[in-house]
């Protein structure tokens, strides 16, 4: 199983530190680096407040994630660089996958590319747009996915959709992957899981998981994919997971309690008992037994973490390397 980190990408994304600055962006990047992790991950928000993970509700700035995987190309060179996920209402389709070529040749072809289909309605509102109905955010997802795919080749692609276009359309250079790069769903939802069947090469969900649960999904994805004739084993799965390693119960505890004191007021409520049902949490063995589970029960091949409370943050630069100790050597 590949392990890869979720960076901090907003305001509230490292203690101490508001606005985020884009030399420690690149300061956490460098270190995943060097801790081996195998891949580096951002999301896409306009903005973006924490008040459904219980913290103040007014918008916090975010780096915008193609430009900045497109800097980070430059300063970091082994790790696969993706995003969790590109909200589809942001961009027309056909442009987004000129950016997205041009970003894989910018890396060396090392960019998996994540799409969804939007669920925070303020930027909806930011861009004057009346956020559409789960049903229509899928069937302008569906199509932003064909269009993706079928351009980061090159094309040329005609896809006369009802929300997205594309008329013998070229992408010149093509995405430096061969045929291209792969193309993931994030999501949850039968509908979704329909969709990842029939026209993704792969899924993720994140950030919060039991095995019980996410065995659950599965099963609807792997139904899906024999109504279409797929194998599902073809499924590329990655899995984001909030985690917190220590050395011992102990250090653990310790980490817990810094974690909860560092972050904004309201994230992180319940004693660590409880905080850790669906994430991956643990002394070293513990959570090493853990990925074992995911990777081998469940088929993980990629396993994304997120070490802080709150998507896409880190609450210190040790917690990140406890994490890649313990997930990465043995």
């Amino acid at each position: 199983m590949r392990i890869g980190l979720a960076l901090p990408q907003y305001d509230y994304s490292v203690p101490g530190e508001s606005p985020l600055r884009w030399e420690t962006l690149l300061d956490h990047a460098r270190r995943a680096e060097e801790l081996g992790f195998d891949s580096l991950w951002l999301s896409d928000h306009l903005f973006l407040d924490i008040g459904k993970y219980g913290g103040p509700s007014d918008p916090q700035g975010a780096f915008e994630p193609l430009v900045t995987l497109a800097a980070l190309a430059r300063h970091v060179t082994r790790p696969r660089l993706g995003t969790l996920v590109v909200c589809e209402a942001l961009r027309p389709a056909a442009v987004l996958a000129k950016a997205l070529a041009t970003l894989d040749r910018i890396a060396g072809g090392r960019l998996d590319v994540g799409l969804g289909a939007g669920w925070y309605e303020p930027e909806y509102e930011a861009i004057a747009m009346k956020m559409p109905s789960p049903g229509e955010r899928l069937d302008r997802l569906e199509e932003a996915v064909e269009i993706v795919k079928g351009l980061l080749g090159g094309g040329p692609l005609t896809l006369d959709g009802r929300h997205h276009r594309a008329i013998a359309a070229r992408n010149l250079p093509p995405a430096l992957q061969e045929p291209r790069p792969r193309v993931f769903v994030g999501g949850k939802g039968d509908r979704l899981l329909r969709l990842v069947a029939g026209h993704a090469d792969g899924w993720n969900t994140c950030w919060t998981w039991t095995p019980a649960a996410y065995r659950d999904r599965l099963d609807v994805l792997e139904r899906a994919c024999e109504k279409v004739g797929r194998d599902p084993a073809g499924v590329w799965r990655s899995l984001g997971l909030y985690a917190l390693c220590g050395e011992d119960r102990a250090d653990l505890e310790r980490r817990f309690e810094r974690m909860r004191d560092l972050m904004p007021a309201g994230v992180v409520t319940e004693p660590l008992d409880e905080w850790r049902g669906g994430r991956l949490v643990g002394t070293v063995d513990e959570v090493r037994e853990q990925a074992e589970v995911w990777a081998d029960d469940l088929g993980i091949e990629t396993l994304i973490v997120g070490a802080g409370p709150l998507p896409f943050s880190v609450t210190a630069p040790d917690d990140v390397e406890l994490l890649a100790h313990a997930l990465m050597t043995s």
